[in-house]
């Protein structure tokens, strides 16, 4: 499969429905940084008028993972893949498009690249901003990755 916001758009229909269902999308996807949007709207809004945090995370999440299935595609390797530990930070109230951004993506080729069959780790960021360009939210990730032969 090749990696567009299109592909993902499909994966997360049949993997990830909640993620489709709640209006997470891959904006843009490249070799250095994945972009992920969400606009609030009635499926993933709480009862204070903003975006569910549980949203916020699985957006987060996807930016960095995309940025890990990019980075496998490049190097034609096969890996499991496993989110360990998970922090968060929020700093505003999410509503309108909140857009996330990963830009790790040199950080985990070299993982990739360096992982012969024992399990690396890595720390992945994403931050979501609004509209105006306020951070709403940080997220940081542990992968735990793995190739395989």
């Amino acid at each position: 499969m090749r990696i567009t916001p299109r592909s993902i758009t499909l994966f997360t229909l049949f993997k990830l429905p909640a993620a489709f269902f709640t209006g997470v999308r891959v904006h843009d996807v490249s070799n250095d940084s994945c972009v992920v949007r969400v606009r609030l709207n009635w499926a993933n809004k709480n009862p204070f008028r903003s975006m569910f945090w549980a949203v916020q995370g699985m957006a987060a999440e996807l930016s960095t993972g995309v940025l890990i299935m990019q980075s496998l595609k490049m190097e034609d390797a096969k890996a499991s893949m496993l989110v360990i530990e998970s922090k968060a930070t929020f700093s505003k109230k999410a509503t309108g498009i909140i857009t996330f951004t990963c830009s790790q993506g040199d950080e985990v080729l070299n993982i990739i690249q360096n992982a012969a069959n024992v399990p690396q780790q890595i720390w992945l960021s994403a931050t979501g901003v609004d509209e105006v360009g306020d951070e709403v939210c940080s997220f940081s990730f542990l992968w735990s990755i793995k190739t395989k032969n």
